[in-house]
């Protein structure tokens, strides 16, 4: 679960600060998914960038699975991240030169824990890489590269990789942005039916309001600050 206490960001300009985040609080809980949608400069990515512990935020807690972020130092953020936070950012950012499997291998390697190290965590890696590239329906196209995707295909293989490591919190930014509608819709499918799977906790930031009745919970930032418009909000169930 993720849970953000009254977050505040501001950022220099000149010599004065802008408030990207006004006092925001919210919680995701496992097996759900919760939309952030608002205007363009609104703080959507800002928030996640919190959430995904790395931004600091000027006050206010990020608490994953209970531990407060904000205590923890540089390595222990990171491990943090390596751990229990899965991101899938707006673009997908494969390496052009790896197939679709070796794009997960490689999360495994960077985010190693005990036990799955060595052949047999190789081998362990690898039989969860197939399974996940099988969950979102790419099996037959694993030996393939980036090149020789599609989008939405790219895509699929982005939100697999960011579940490679069994994060318990998996935050997503604008999944849809460069899809078409069906693909997207497709996408935001696959989203829903993963986070129920793997009992993840999961951030959505989109501008597409047509996904947001799919979702559990719908927030709505303008000027950083969450704004009530009968969307349903879900900022504050224990």
């Amino acid at each position: 679960m993720i849970r953000l206490n009254d977050i505040t960001l501001t950022f220099a300009d000149g010599d004065r600060r802008v408030t990207a985040i006004d006092r925001v609080s919210l919680t995701a809980h496992p097996a759900t998914v919760t939309g952030i949608t608002g205007p363009s400069g609104s703080g959507k990515s800002s928030l996640l960038a919190v959430a995904a512990t790395l931004i600091r935020p000027d006050s206010g807690e990020v608490l994953i699975d209970g531990v407060d972020a904000g205590r923890l130092n540089a390595t222990e953020a990171t491990e943090l991240r390596r751990e229990k936070i899965g991101i899938v950012f707006q673009q997908s950012n494969l390496i052009p030169s790896l197939t679709a499997q070796e794009q997960l291998m490689v999360m495994n390697e960077l985010g190693a824990r005990r036990g799955r190290t060595g052949r047999r965590g190789r081998a362990v890696a690898s039989d969860r890489a197939a399974m996940l590239l099988d969950a979102v329906g790419l099996a037959d196209q694993r030996h393939k590269r980036p090149h020789q995707l599609s989008g939405g295909q790219r895509q699929r293989v982005n939100i697999a990789r960011a579940l490679m490591n069994e994060p318990s919190v998996l935050l997503i930014d604008e999944p849809t942005s460069a899809l078409d509608q069906e693909r997207g819709a497709s996408i935001i499918e696959l989203i829903l039916r993963l986070t129920a799977e793997l009992d993840t906790s999961t951030l959505l930031v989109t501008h597409d309001l047509v996904h947001l009745p799919r979702m559990h919970a719908v927030l709505r930032l303008v000027d950083g600050a969450l704004v009530d418009q009968g969307l349903r909000i879900d900022a504050t169930r224990d």
